[in-house]
């Protein structure tokens, strides 16, 4: 069954487009929001690299980060909500910038 990809609320959302925005090669926003999309088929991409659970889990706000893929420099923070087939998007982060390595 599908998943849904979300945003918790709007703030969110907008910082994250504003970070994909900042990203100066198109290509790379491209491949960040084809990763993104592709969460909604598989969110636990187990097999590939760019897949980690996190340990221990990232606090954003009042929302905890349980995943992150890799895309380049850059890192998707997310949660998967089984229950509710949603997959919540949390943050963009440049590595090493209060992302894991």
């Amino acid at each position: 069954m599908k998943y849904e990809v979300r945003f918790p609320n709007s703030s969110i959302e907008k910082k994250f487009d504003k970070a994909i925005s900042k990203i100066s090669q198109v290509n790379i926003q491209n491949e960040i929001i084809e990763a993104v999309e592709e969460l909604a088929d598989n969110p636990r991409p187990y097999g590939k690299k760019p897949f980690k659970k996190l340990k221990p889990p990232v606090q954003f706000y009042r929302f905890v980060a349980q995943c992150r893929i890799r895309i380049g420099d850059y890192r998707v923070l997310y949660d998967v909500d089984d229950e509710r087939k949603i997959v919540w998007i949390l943050a963009l982060r440049r590595r090493g910038e209060r992302t894991n390595k």
